[in-house]
């Protein structure tokens, strides 16, 4: 399912309100939020979760690993790719709260940039094999 598309990079001119094209929520990520609404599975469910809402967006689930203090209060991190209006394909995060009970989507930043080059990285390989 992976493609030769190039994945969004975040940059931090990118990843702010300063950027009208790139809002705080945007539409790719809003839907994939509303899609993992309601989520009550705890951990052993979260990756099925994620992965479900991540076809449904026509995106892929790349890979989940515990969050180690990455990002605050979360317990685990599953990297996805989703089809972006500009037609590339853009790194997402689906990160699990800490009580397991609640999971958002948010857009790479500063802090988790390397995430993406590690997406990166994994889907060559995988585009190799």
């Amino acid at each position: 399912m992976l493609s030769s598309e190039t994945t969004e990079r975040p940059q931090a001119s990118s990843l702010g309100a300063s950027d009208p094209s790139e809002s705080f929520l945007p539409m790719e990520l809003l839907e994939l939020e509303l899609s993992l609404e309601g989520y009550d599975g705890g951990e052993e469910g979260f990756c099925e979760a994620v992965r479900a809402a991540a076809a449904n967006a026509n995106g892929e689930f790349l890979f989940d690993l515990p969050a180690a203090g990455l990002i605050e209060d979360c317990r685990r991190i599953a990297v996805l790719r989703i089809p972006s209006a500009s037609t590339k394909m853009r790194v997402v995060l689906a990160v699990l709260d800490t009580n397991g009970s609640e999971i958002r989507v948010q857009a790479p930043d500063q802090e988790t940039a390397h995430l993406v080059q590690f997406a990166d990285a994994f889907i060559e390989v995988l585009e190799r094999i």
